[in-house]
């Protein structure tokens, strides 16, 4: 298993940048390779990817909720093995770091290749930059839950 840790600082509070982020159904925007998300409820996620033309499907499961703090998440189902965090800190009043930390377990020869270059690092990279710049041009949330989810919740 690999862990990715990468950050990035938004210029936008941290209730903006964390409604967004629970705004699953939008990672598509701003993920590379994220065909589609579909919240199946407020714990689960229903995820379509394609990377190097390998189509993937899987379920996740939020573990741990805590508004402008914190998601964590964990996958349940499929051939795709991550779990992971990312967390929201205020800087100012305009301005949040989101850091994510992610272990991931690559499945088939595509993604050990990926992982062995380095490319699961640069998309993540990529795709927290593609948040930054999705946000910023935005210039606010698109909707949010500020919900909270307990580990050991059922």
């Amino acid at each position: 298993m690999s862990t990715v840790k990468e950050a990035v600082e938004v210029e936008v509070p941290v209730h903006t940048a964390y409604n967004q982020w629970t705004m699953f159904e939008e990672f598509p925007h701003f993920m590379e390779g994220v065909e589609e998300v579909r919240q199946v409820d407020d714990r689960h996620n229903h995820w379509t990817t394609k990377i190097g033309g390998v189509r993937r499907e899987f379920d996740t499961e939020i573990i741990d909720q805590l508004p402008d703090e914190r998601v964590a998440w964990r996958t349940i189902s499929g051939d795709t093995k991550q779990k992971g965090v990312v967390s929201f800190q205020s800087l100012d009043d305009t301005h949040t770091r989101v850091e994510l930390v992610m272990d991931v377990e690559p499945s088939g020869v595509a993604e050990k290749a990926a992982d062995a270059t380095g490319m699961i690092d640069r998309r993540v990279k990529g795709d927290l930059q593609r948040f930054k710049e999705y946000i910023e041009r935005q210039g606010g949330e698109s909707g949010g839950w500020r919900g909270r989810i307990r580990p050991g919740d059922v």
